[in-house]
């Protein structure tokens, strides 16, 4: 069953028309990943699905909701269900890592069910959160002493603390070593299968979009999202004929072939 329907969806800045009346469903519970180059306009999908800038025309629909639709009260009830990783993780540097995971519960009070909690439950969660992303114990240490991997992780914390139902990854492993990469990957699995949430990601990495994916979209700038295959399809090679996948495919083997040799 589709929890989020993106239909006709159009978005330009100017003379650059970023989104071209986009259709695309996400299923509830699925990892999604959008596999892209760089620059085609998936952090802009991103923005019209969090409901933080408006289509030109076509809808973002989540759970029955047009987002563009909702009036500012409505907006923040249905974005606190909503939660996004930015592509820099984006700490507020003069806070230690556990008051940037507790920002969010500390500012609200409330539970994305709407309860109410008391300092000492946001504190546990808080311990909870980076149990869960093995930052266990970095609660009072600043993001500058926070190696880059560090600090995706601490982001990834402040995310999943009021555990929403729909996670949002914006290029979650660039800047990333492979082993560092690998670690994130594991993580964005993890927290998927331990809210069971529904996960997009999207990404210009092939081995993050096959690692984490149920399903990958091939996003191209000109026909929008070109393909929609399994991640399991596109590791055995059962492609359609699609140029933009068939590059995304090669270039994956050939770094396969790569690593291989070396």
């Amino acid at each position: 069953m589709s929890q989020i329907k993106i239909r006709k969806l159009h978005k330009s800045f100017g003379k650059n028309h970023v989104l071209k009346g986009l259709d695309l469903d996400i299923n509830k519970g699925e990892t999604l990943v959008i596999l892209g180059r760089s620059g085609c306009g998936k952090s802009v999908l991103l923005k019209q699905i969090l409901g933080i800038d408006k289509p030109d025309s076509g809808y973002v629909q989540i759970d029955g909701l047009k987002i563009s639709e909702l009036e500012e009260t409505e907006l923040y009830r249905a974005s606190k269900n909503m939660g996004m990783l930015f592509q820099a993780g984006a700490l507020f540097d003069s806070m230690t890592v556990g008051e940037n995971v507790a920002f969010h519960l500390e500012h609200h009070k409330t539970s994305s069910s709407g309860a109410i909690l008391k300092n000492s439950e946001i504190k546990t969660r808080v311990h909870e959160a980076l149990q869960m992303v093995g930052l266990e114990g970095k609660e009072n240490v600043m993001p500058s002493e926070l190696s880059g991997g560090m600090k995706k992780r601490a982001a990834l914390a402040r995310l999943i603390i009021y555990r929403p139902e729909v996670l949002l990854y914006d290029e979650p492993t660039t800047g990333l070593d492979a082993i560092t990469s690998k670690q994130i990957n594991d993580l964005i699995i993890k927290t998927q299968k331990d809210l069971n949430a529904t996960s997009v990601v999207i990404t210009h990495n092939i081995m993050t979009a096959v690692t984490v994916a149920d399903r990958i979209a091939i996003f191209d700038p000109e026909r929008m999202i070109s393909t929609i295959l399994s991640a399991q399809d596109f590791i055995d090679g059962k492609l359609p004929d699609d140029p933009l996948l068939l590059s995304f495919y090669e270039n994956a083997f050939s770094m396969k072939t790569k690593n291989k040799n070396q």
